[in-house]
């Protein structure tokens, strides 16, 4: 067994789909199965899904180097789960929360392109051509997903840019602080790791759990474009595959890199997790201003 492969830990997920339902079982258990969810705040399926022991609605290809580099990296994202998680209850998802929601989807996905040609530009410099060309690949595939945040904004009612300048979520903002430190670093191979722990924690996202969100929204209203972009029945299943056979080709110490990028990015995602937006009141009152027609 190569060095790259023997980075793999003890206790490691001993198969494909093993990721999956400990993630789905153990945040259900930790988090009393929270019943609202988005790609970038709340992940976590409803309780018949996170019980779900059926085949999953996506799959990935491993082959022996990615399936080894796909255990290490998943032992992080649960690390991350077990340590920071809590039990607790949350209220349920109504359409104001949706909108703050989507405005956190925005800045996520809007930071991307930008700070992602950054790192290709300096992985480039350094002569790292697969890495650089990696980081382009992801400028092109992110491009306009931004976008879809905004439509689906509109979709809600809301001005969409009015929406997006005036809420800035906490949990958001310090993803994008940590992604544009990584992006902006001499080596930024932490944005490897950034960018595998997102969306790999997107295909926990099925569309059982996206007919969810749509039941709390007003009936007719088709809000969840940038849900199911970043989803496991959107992009990110190939995005993963891709990553994962860069990440084979690293070297160990890269890896490790990668590996404590992937801890902090889900650590960040799930402290994110442990607060409630502003209160329902509050959104209601800072969105009756941002009402398509009263916001220019």
């Amino acid at each position: 067994m190569s060095a790259r492969l023997k980075l793999a830990q003890a206790n490691k997920i001993r198969s494909p789909e093993e990721f999956n339902t400990k993630a789905r079982n153990s945040t259900a258990k930790l988090f009393s199965v929270r019943k609202v969810a988005s790609r970038w705040l709340k992940p976590i399926l409803p309780e018949t899904v996170a019980n779900d022991n059926s085949a999953s609605s996506f799959e990935l290809k491993d082959d022996a180097n990615t399936f080894e580099v796909r255990q290490f990296l998943d032992k992080a994202i649960l690390s991350a789960a077990k340590e920071r998680l809590s039990i607790s209850e949350s209220t349920p998802l109504t359409p104001a929360k949706w909108v703050w929601q989507l405005a956190a989807s925005y800045h996520l996905t809007h930071a991307t392109p930008p700070l992602m040609q950054t790192a290709a530009d300096r992985f480039a410099a350094a002569q790292r051509w697969t890495l650089a060309q990696w980081a382009e690949d992801k400028v092109q595939e992110e491009k306009g997903h931004d976008q879809l945040a905004l439509h689906d904004i509109q979709a809600m009612g809301y001005a969409p840019k009015a929406v997006v300048e005036k809420f800035m979520p906490s949990g958001a903002i310090a993803l994008v602080n940590f992604f544009t430190q990584s992006a902006q670093a001499t080596d930024p191979i932490k944005c490897v790791g950034y960018s595998y722990a997102l969306e790999r924690l997107a295909l926990l996202i099925d569309e059982n759990h996206i007919q969810q969100v749509e039941a709390a929204l007003p009936p007719g209203i088709q809000a969840t474009r940038c849900l199911r972009m970043h989803s496991s029945l959107g992009g990110d299943v190939h995005h993963v595959q891709e990553t994962l056979e860069v990440i084979a080709g690293l070297t160990p110490e890269e890896q490790r890199s990668i590996y404590h990028a992937c801890y902090e990015t889900a650590c960040l995602y799930f402290d994110s997790l442990q607060s409630e937006p502003i209160s329902e009141a509050d959104l209601q009152t800072e969105l009756s201003c941002l009402r398509l027609g009263i916001c220019s």
